[in-house]
């Protein structure tokens, strides 16, 4: 159990690194557009879009990592004065009752939601626009699942403290 809670973990840091590489692309993109806009008078949809798309990513594919190191908004007021048993039981609980519940109603209701994206192969709107919306479709559910392993993984171990 240890060797699969410890692959879970493996997964959303490496996401979380690729997250960093995706930002920083999104920098240099915002970069190029504004100055393509403001100095050479130039619009690019595509580029745009890229940094949407790019951005997108980032939060579907980066919350699991986020939840990983402890960086998801919590009412810390009265979580940090509490005992270590005591912020154990609330993070339990709140993992129980609202992460994963939460995340199976994401996974389920977001798989015919990104099937119909890929039936008709998405693609965006704008006149020249990028292809490949349903791709970042399927980035709702995989985020589901990611996070709900990640809930899961961070429960086992809340749990095994208790112990």
């Amino acid at each position: 159990m240890q060797r699969f809670l410890n692959i879970l973990d493996l997964i959303s840091e490496r996401l979380g690194q690729l997250c960093g590489l995706m930002i920083f692309l999104m920098m240099l993109g915002t970069a190029v557009v504004v100055v393509l806009r403001y100095f050479l008078n130039v619009g690019s949809i595509p580029l745009q879009e890229a940094i949407l798309y790019l951005h997108g990513s980032v939060i579907m594919l980066g919350i699991a990592f986020t939840l990983k190191r402890g960086g998801h908004v919590r009412v810390d007021i009265i979580h940090r004065a509490l005992p270590e048993n005591r912020k154990r039981w609330i993070d339990t609980a709140g993992t129980l009752l609202f992460l994963m519940p939460f995340t199976i109603f994401v996974l389920w209701s977001s798989l015919p939601y990104a099937r119909f994206s890929w039936s008709v192969l998405e693609a965006s709107s704008a006149p020249g626009g990028l292809p490949g919306v349903f791709l970042l479709k399927t980035l709702i559910p995989i985020m589901a699942a990611l996070l709900f392993f990640q809930g899961f993984s961070d429960l086992i171990r809340m749990l095994n403290k208790k112990a």
